[in-house]
């Protein structure tokens, strides 16, 4: 981690401790795009991911985004902002806060202020563009909801099911992004492997039937 950048690491864990647990915050090194701190990790991400921050191009003048509305891999609604972080007036970083509002819906009116996302507030395109992350949960959370499920209490066929669907949306194709669905399915890396090669297997036959 650069030096610069280690300063910010009481800051992260000060937001999270004072707002536990329903904050988190994520310190992102712009070097290594690569997420180098997490403070009350409830989005299953780890130490060394990367950041997927590659495409943004840096506006020097912009150095908040948000707050924009992001969905958790359990389906929890997530009101997040992001500061950009720079030394020497060059970019160094991004810090991240993430906040669980899914249990203050519906609370006293004090506190809709602070659940609230604007309307029409958006994700910012820039920070988002190669977000599979977010493409994973929000497809995750599609499926179990049409279908009646939780993803935290699917059988094994269910979640083999799932595997194989995501692999027809491609969501393999991100870097990590496997071990990131093994993390949020609760399988281990080998057994989403093994889902995947039974959903190619499975593809090839109904293929060769077709053309029988």
């Amino acid at each position: 981690m650069q030096t610069g950048l280690a300063a910010y690491v009481p800051i992260c864990d000060a937001i999270a401790l004072l707002f536990q647990p329903y904050a988190e915050v994520v310190l992102h090194e712009l070097s290594s795009q690569s997420v180098v701190h997490i403070a009350g990790n409830f989005s299953k991400r780890e130490l060394g991911e990367p950041s997927l921050l590659d495409e943004i191009g840096f506006d020097p003048r912009e150095t908040t985004i948000g707050p924009y509305e992001k969905v958790n891999w359990d389906g929890r609604r997530i009101k997040s902002v992001s500061v950009v972080l720079t030394a020497q007036e060059r970019p160094i970083g991004v810090l991240c806060i993430n906040v669980d509002v899914s249990h203050f819906h519906g609370v006293i009116d004090a506190l809709n202020a602070l659940v609230h996302v604007p309307g029409g507030a958006q994700r910012h395109p820039l920070l988002f563009k190669e977000d599979w992350h977010e493409r994973i949960n929000e497809f995750v959370q599609h499926w179990t909801r049409s279908r009646g499920l939780l993803v935290t209490a699917l059988s094994r066929d269910q979640k083999r099911q799932l595997v194989a669907d995501l692999s027809k949306e491609g969501a393999f194709g991100g870097r990590n992004a496997a071990a990131y669905i093994s993390r949020i399915l609760g399988l281990a890396r080998a057994t989403v492997y093994n889902y995947l090669n039974q959903a190619a297997a499975a593809e090839t036959g109904a293929g060769a039937d077709d053309s029988g």
